[in-house]
């Protein structure tokens, strides 16, 4: 063996345990760096598309919260429609009544249309369907957003000045509701599942490319004291020799 080669072995040996990396280049292991870049790839894409479930279940729980706001405000309408229908109100008692009605209308309303998150709108109709993202070929969930507006819950022109109104209005708004928030309550369920286990599939990867890359760090001290004392037994060897050279030099002066 060259001194030359004894002192690059020692070099690989202190950049290895440096890094505590097995695999630092393609000439380390370039089948081991392949299989680990593969896994790395994998682990990558698990990680965001836990990412993206974590977001898409902070989605799931602002329409939520949103949502509760607005079943608070049609079961306050359920109550003053069914004041209106009793035979002691009079008109002013049911303008009155009608007069906060409107106000919950409006209420519900502004929900529907500025209920965002990164600049969504969430509860106005216009994102129908969202896709998240959740495994590492990009696929993943679909998820069918709620429309609540006044339009769509059918309560915009509920009036119960006119005497002319079906209670059941409020009654079908309601079911819309509830209906939307547990579509988005299972949703959630969902994402919190991908969650984990996008989260223990990325901790298996990268157990997996750690026994592919990791070094073992007892075995390469140990390879390095080896590699230090032949290099230390080269180089008096080769100073042995270097001054027999000499001596047989002198022989001949």
């Amino acid at each position: 063996m060259s001194n030359m080669a004894v002192t690059g072995g020692i070099y690989k040996s202190y950049t290895h345990i440096a890094s505590g990396k097995r695999i630092n280049g393609a000439a380390d292991d370039a089948a081991g760096l392949s299989i680990a870049q593969k896994l790395l790839k994998e682990q990558n894409g698990l990680d965001v598309g836990a990412e993206n479930a974590q977001a898409g279940i902070g989605v799931m729980n602002v329409a939520d919260g949103a949502m509760n706001g607005i079943t608070d405000s049609l079961q306050r309408m359920g109550e003053l429609a069914i004041r209106s229908m009793n035979g002691l109100a009079s008109d002013s008692d049911r303008a009155i009544y009608q007069n906060e009605i409107d106000q919950l209308k409006g209420d519900i309303q502004f929900m529907a249309r500025n209920t965002s998150l990164n600049e969504h709108k969430l509860l106005d109709g216009s994102m129908a369907d969202m896709h998240l993202a959740t495994n590492p070929d990009g696929s993943g969930m679909k998820i069918g957003m709620a429309n609540t507006t006044l339009k769509s819950l059918g309560i915009a022109n509920f009036d119960v000045t006119t005497g002319n109104f079906n209670l059941d209005d409020i009654g079908r708004a309601l079911d819309k509701v509830s209906s939307r928030r547990s579509y988005l309550g299972a949703s959630t369920n969902r994402l919190e599942r991908t969650y984990n286990y996008n989260k223990n599939a990325s901790l298996q990867q990268l157990v997996s490319r750690s026994r592919i890359e990791d070094l073992d760090m007892p075995k390469a001290i140990s390879d390095k004291k080896k590699e230090e004392l032949l290099s230390e037994y080269r180089n008096m060897a080769l100073k042995r020799q270097m001054n027999q050279n000499t001596m047989v030099m002198r022989l001949f002066q």
